[in-house]
């Protein structure tokens, strides 16, 4: 049996997600400001995009996600259906005009999206989907075919934009919850023979790829061109010491610091709020992953444990990769810090993921009681 509690959701994922919500708006107005004003000549010219497109997914999220009863993310028509309409934006995606050299956005109407935004839910509810279906023989090598083509596939595409960063995060974290949904370990040094060369390829096949391993192997070396980025990264957030230079003094913004507003905002918190103020914004990651667990131990099925596990996965990773290339721990990857990053396809597509969260957070079990 099953019970369903409406607007009985995880209220501390909801208020971590408006903390985080709000802070984002007021890096993103800080980080983006001048250039937008060069660029626009609108100072706010971001973080009204960054307002709309959260309020707009707050709106979804409480009118449609959290009142509908039925769990309707389990249906075989949703999940197929958005797992093509994910592979048909992907391949749209490629044959687009490029934006900034590469294939990842589409534009229509002077809107820009991300398919492979949408690619992190529609996996992983398909793979939660795919893997509650086959409990019996997921552990058998020849029943990982079907949900191993379609992340090979995903990912081969996401590859072609070419998005390296996001194709490596994508794989991992699928393969990661197809090991939870019962999947055998040595199955998976099989798969590698595939993967490992088409990884390596992709990898060595860019020059700004390869710079950027050199960067990060050898911080120090040519600081002008491979590792100028990173380098000033790691001086704004130094710059910050532990209080910070207040909100909105940051120099590191004023066009030394590429992408300031987007994947290196975090250095921007850094720079004017100081060891404080990143300590504070890692503590709220790390309350929206605990909640995230604890809503995937409570869930009232094997399905939505493995969808609500894979989901809180995605976040934590994201968050925790997008942190550690800003402090120079990772090579650069160009991953945007959910929810505080300005990027409307990044926002919408992760409230998405906590809409669904939130939504399973709803249902209980017989027995079960909300933490």
């Amino acid at each position: 049996m099953e019970t369903f509690r409406r607007y009985g959701f995880d209220k501390p994922m909801f208020y971590v997600t408006l903390a985080l919500i709000a802070l984002g708006l007021l890096m993103v107005t800080s980080a983006s400001g001048v250039f937008a004003e060069q660029n626009y000549h609108q100072k706010l010219y971001f973080s009204v995009q960054q307002f709309v497109g959260a309020a707009l997914s707050l709106i979804v999220i409480f009118a449609v996600l959290l009142r509908i009863r039925r769990p309707f993310y389990k249906e075989p028509f949703f999940v197929l259906g958005l797992l093509g309409l994910t592979l048909g934006l992907l391949l749209l995606a490629l044959v687009m005009p490029p934006v900034a050299r590469t294939n990842r956005w589409i534009v229509l109407a002077g809107m820009r999206f991300q398919p492979s935004e949408l690619a992190k839910i529609s996996l992983v509810l398909f793979l939660a989907w795919f893997a509650d279906r086959k409990r019996e023989k997921i552990a058998e090598f020849k029943t990982l075919a079907v949900p191993m083509g379609a992340v090979l596939l995903f990912v081969f595409l996401i590859l072609r934009e070419p998005d390296f960063g996001t194709a490596v995060l994508i794989l991992a974290l699928c393969l990661i919850l197809l090991y939870l949904g019962g999947a055998q370990l040595k199955h998976f040094a099989l798969m590698g023979l595939v993967l490992v060369p088409l990884l390596g390829f992709y990898l060595f096949s860019a020059s700004y790829r390869v710079n950027r391993l050199q960067a990060f192997f050898s911080p120090g070396a040519n600081f002008e061109n491979i590792n100028f980025q990173v380098a000033q990264s790691k001086l704004a957030v130094g710059a910050g010491g532990v209080l910070g230079v207040s909100f909105g003094e940051s120099v590191q913004k004023m066009f030394f610091l590429p992408c300031s507003h987007t994947d290196f905002i975090f250095a921007i918190i850094g720079e004017e709020f100081g060891l404080a103020g990143t300590l504070l914004v890692i503590a709220l990651f790390a309350l929206l992953v605990w909640r995230g667990v604890v809503i995937s131990m409570k869930a009232p099925d094997f399905f939505s444990q493995l969808a609500a596990a894979g989901l809180t996965l995605f976040l934590g990773f994201q968050t925790l990769l997008n942190i550690t290339v800003v402090l120079g721990l990772a090579p650069a990857k160009g991953v945007p810090l959910p929810l505080v990053s300005f990027g409307r396809s990044s926002l919408f597509c992760v409230l998405m993921s906590i809409g669904l969260l939130l939504h399973i957070s709803q249902r209980r079990g017989d027995g079960r009681k909300p933490a």
